[in-house]
Formats: C-alpha cells, sequence, structure tokens
C-alpha cells in the first residue's frame, strides 16, 4: 500500500472505500476498495476533498481482479454468449439468444482446481432464453498471480469451448397421433397443443398432425408422408406402453427406424423412444409428456432440436438425477431434474 495524490491515481487501484454525502439526498459509497481509477474519476474525488489516495502497488507477476475475470471469460466462452462488464471483480455471461447450454464439465473442474479461481455455470445440456446468465467468474483476492490466470487459460484452449450456446434450429416437426379413441372423435386430442407448445418454445413449428389411431401401417404412412414433406423430427404420441393396443414401438421399427432407445431412466419418461429414419430423429413420446411440465421430453428433445445426434449412452446417463421429485409449484429447470451429468 501506498500514498498517491490524486492526479498519479490513474490506472491505480484503491485500497478502500470512499463515501459520498450529499445532505438529505445520498449517502453512500462513491468508490469501493478494490477499483482500478479512471481519468475520469479525478474531478469527482476532487469534488470529494480528495487530494491523495492509499492505492495498492500491483507488483510484477500480480493481476487486479476485473482484469483476470475478463480473461478468464474471454478463454473459456464460444459461440452464443456476451459478457457483461466486472463489478465488484465478477463478469456474468449470458446467452445472446436462445439455444442449449454446453459446458465442458470436466474442463470446469479443472478449472475451479486451481486456487483462489472461481467459475460458476449452470447445468451443461439445458435450454436457455436470449439474456439469461448462464455463467460468472472472478478471482477470490483483489489481486493473484497471473500465472494462475495463465493456467485457466491453456485449460481452456485444450477444451475450447468450456461453454457455449448452441442455438435451437428453426425445424419443422411432424406430429403423428396413435389411439382409436382420439382418431374416432371419442375423446378429444390434448397431446398436440402441449407438443405445440413446447416446441414453439425451442423455435420449432408444426408442419401437421396424422390422427392413426393403433394401426401400424397408417402410423408407418404417416411417418414416411412427414420424411417426405422434410420433417427435421417427427413425434409420434402415446402408445408406448405394453398394453396390446399400444403399437408405436413396433411402428417406428417398420418404418425403418434405427432404435437408439426403447426406455429411459427417467421418471416421469421412462417409456420413451428415441429412433432415425432415414437420418431423421423420431421420438416415441409417452403419455406424461402431456401432463408433467418436466419430462425425458425437456431432458432430449431440445438436444435434439440444437443438432445433437445423440447416442445410447447419453440416455443412460440420465439416471443419475432422472428422478422427478413432483413438486406441486414446478421450479424446472431450476431443480435437479435431469441434472445428474
Amino acid at each position: 500500500m501506498k500514498q498517491v495524490r490524486v492526479e498519479e491515481a490513474v490506472g491505480m487501484v484503491l485500497c478502500h472505500d470512499i463515501t459520498r454525502i450529499v445532505p438529505g439526498e445520498f449517502k453512500g459509497r462513491a468508490f469501493r476498495k478494490g477499483q482500478r481509477l479512471q481519468a475520469s474519476d479525478i474531478p469527482l474525488l476532487k469534488d470529494l476533498g480528495k487530494e491523495h489516495l492509499y492505492v495498492f502497488e500491483l507488483k510484477e507477476g500480480s493481476i487486479h481482479e476485473d482484469d483476470a475475470a475478463r480473461r478468464m471469460a474471454l478463454a473459456a466462452i464460444g459461440p452464443g454468449i456476451s459478457l457483461s462488464e466486472p463489478c465488484e471483480g465478477r463478469i456474468n455471461m449470458s446467452a445472446v439468444g436462445p439455444g442449449l447450454l454446453k459446458v465442458n464439465v470436466e474442463a470446469l473442474f479443472q478449472i475451479n482446481s486451481i486456487e483462489e479461481i472461481v467459475f460458476s455455470t449452470l447445468h451443461t445440456n439445458q435450454a436457455v432464453s436470449r439474456g439469461r446468465v448462464i455463467a460468472g467468474t472472478r478471482i477470490i483476492p483483489l489481486m493473484t498471480q497471473e500465472s494462475k490466470v495463465v493456467e485457466v487459460e491453456k485449460i481452456c484452449r485444450q477444451s475450447w469451448p468450456v461453454l457455449s450456446v448452441a442455438p435451437f434450429r428453426p425445424i419443422e416437426v411432424g406430429i403423428v397421433t396413435t389411439g382409436h379413441e382420439v382418431s374416432s372423435g371419442r375423446i378429444e386430442d390434448r397431446f398436440g397443443p402441449v407438443l405445440e407448445k413446447k416446441f414453439a418454445d425451442l423455435g420449432a413449428s408444426i408442419m401437421g398432425q396424422d390422427l392413426v389411431g393403433d394401426d401400424i401401417a397408417k402410423t408407418v404412412s404417416a411417418i414416411d408422408g412427414f420424411l417426405k414433406k422434410g420433417a427435421g423430427l417427427i413425434a409420434v404420441t402415446g402408445g408406448m406402453s405394453v398394453d396390446p393396443d399400444d403399437l408405436t414401438p413396433a411402428a417406428i421399427r417398420t418404418a425403418g427406424g434405427e432404435v437408439v432407445t426403447y426406455g429411459a431412466p427417467t421418471f416421469p419418461g421412462a417409456m420413451f423412444m428415441l429412433a432415425y429414419v432415414r437420418g431423421v430423429p423420431v421420438v416415441g413420446l409417452p403419455g406424461c409428456v402431456m401432463y408433467y411440465r418436466a419430462s425425458i421430453f425437456d431432458l432430449v428433445v431440445p438436444r435434439i432440436v440444437a443438432g445433437e445426434t445423440l447416442r445410447r449412452e447419453d440416455i443412460v446417463a440420465m439416471g443419475h438425477g432422472g428422478l422427478c421429485s413432483g413438486c406441486t409449484d414446478c421450479r424446472y429447470p431450476v431443480c435437479a431434474f435431469g441434472k445428474g451429468v
């Protein structure tokens, strides 16, 4: 710590808070401990009666918290992310637009293993909206050894990007609705409106909906029809249980589906199916998607819409964290559902 004249303090780091008082109007902090002073700060400091200040001496090989946070954030981020200005040593990272958050969890662990470094994110593989804060970073002290930030940058180069937001593709979705009770008009279809909203939230549009009853040939024909029209994803609703009238899995296989999984270690959503027909993803959605706010749909479909090709291992990994607590007031995705990995 050393004392300097106010005019000489530009670029230096303040050792103490400075209070501003305007009688009857304001009393509070005008400058904070650790703040790097700018030329534009000098007039106000003079107005506050400051002729001298105590400042930190930034030793060779050290780095200020604001500079450290900025360098770490810039090193870690990939496409789809913007940075805030530093505030009290912290920089936030936000989604530029709606998309799927991807976090390199292993690299993140390595970064946070470095003493005095903090890098915190939301869980990976979740849909995020435009402007949502997805991560924050800072160092613990006002200053640290620059070598620590260099190590963070090295990890980021080797694992880049540590975090990114993959934009949702504007795909068209075909819906194939099974169940004789729906196709006959005996009950009203409730699946279609739910899916229309869910897909709209992901930036996808519904190109059509076919009601096929409990008929394998009609289901196969509907899938084929949507493929010929250029569907980027096909959702087959209902008919996923072991009931003898539930024929969706057989129909998807008959349509040429290369099955990734029939069954998922998640509740709700265990009777889920994912297959690819001529390279296009086809999902068999159990009835729970219709009445649970969060289900297997919300764990898998955003990743598909963002362009990922899922493997069986991706579904298997959902078992850790795949149990929904069924909270009365559902706060998904701000909860543990699907966040085991």
